[in-house]
């Protein structure tokens, strides 16, 4: 039998032919990093279960924003450590809270970076859940009211963007309405849409200090199991006005990425969430696996299956992996 006329290791025989018919390429501009601020002035608090993760004061969460940035990542998201919690989170849209102060003071130093914001109350709340607790459980309802106010203090304080995480029902709708009535209709919503009750939130709870007191956040977040009713979710937000939908975690969901963006052809994000990033540092640093290359492979993976940008704690390190 003669041997077959076709080769594909033709185009695989040098890096330069490799890197002239890569089908997926991750850039920078594709990822977005996630900081932790705390109040006080120059506090870089490590989180121990996520290496080279800190909780930041304004001062240095603005140092690395702006560090950020020069490695050629446009966007960061924040997420909010109050000075006290409460019931119902009021720390979240207080003007003078550690996500408003980090804003005005990051679009100052680097007016040019997408600075987005996380909006959920888990972080400013006594009891760790996303919502107002009637009983033992969270009332949706009565929760929308205090998200949309946290959105509209954020977009007030000069946020590109913010980004709804809580997965109450209409909080989208509740928010885009809010917005809109207060002068900020161009400010956009990126929505947690899918997501899901998973096993690697838990570096981010030590990091954002959000750890439930009672229960769990299964009643609201997504179970792992279903796909079909990730795209009902996904629909809802884009039909309450979300701008870019986003599928959390990644790793685990690449099936669901490739169906949002199949059947909505929409802006997606995908989160590649705590426990993605503290498994390959640790497998790393142990010698079990290349981290550099691990890392690469797992964005490029998230990439291709159809997200538009990644929202990772790897970003600063791959970006500068990156350059030519």
């Amino acid at each position: 039998m003669a041997f077959p006329i076709n080769r594909p290791r033709r185009l695989r025989r040098t890096d330069g032919l490799r890197r002239m018919v890569r089908e997926t390429r991750l850039v920078p501009e594709n990822l977005i990093l996630p900081l932790f601020v705390c109040p006080g002035r120059d506090v870089k608090r490590a989180v121990e279960s996520m290496p080279d993760v800190a909780q930041l004061s304004v001062d240095n969460a603005a140092r690395e924003a702006r560090e950020t940035f020069a490695t050629g990542v446009p966007a960061v998201i924040l997420f909010g450590l109050p000075e006290r919690k409460d019931p119902q989170g009021s720390e979240a849209w207080k003007d003078s809270g550690v996500v408003q102060n980090a804003i005005r003071e990051i679009k100052e130093r680097v007016p040019e970076m997408v600075v987005i914001t996380d909006v959920c109350l888990c972080e400013y709340t006594d009891h760790g859940h996303c919502g107002v607790i009637a009983g033992k459980d969270v009332d949706n309802d009565a929760t929308l009211e205090l998200l949309a106010r946290e959105a509209l203090s954020h977009a007030r304080a000069g946020a590109d963007m913010v980004a709804p995480s809580d997965m109450m029902d209409g909080r989208v709708g509740a928010i885009r309405r809010t917005l809109d009535q207060n002068g900020f209709a161009n400010t956009p919503i990126m929505a947690y849409s899918a997501k899901f009750a998973s096993a690697f939130y838990g570096p981010f709870r030590e990091a954002a200090e959000s750890t439930p007191q009672f229960g769990d956040r299964r009643s609201y977040q997504m179970d792992p199991a279903n796909g079909d009713e990730a795209m009902r979710e996904v629909a809802m937000d884009l039909e309450e006005g979300a701008d870019i939908v986003m599928v959390k975690p990644a790793l685990p969901y690449l099936d669901l990425i490739y169906r949002v963006k199949q059947e909505f052809n929409c802006p997606l994000a995908a989160y590649s969430v705590s426990g993605e990033y503290s498994m390959i540092r640790a497998a790393g640093r142990n010698g079990w696996i290349d981290e550099q290359r691990a890392t690469l492979e797992v964005l490029t993976a998230i990439k291709r299956a159809g997200a538009d940008m990644i929202l990772t704690y790897f970003a600063k390190d791959v970006a500068r992996l990156l350059r030519p």
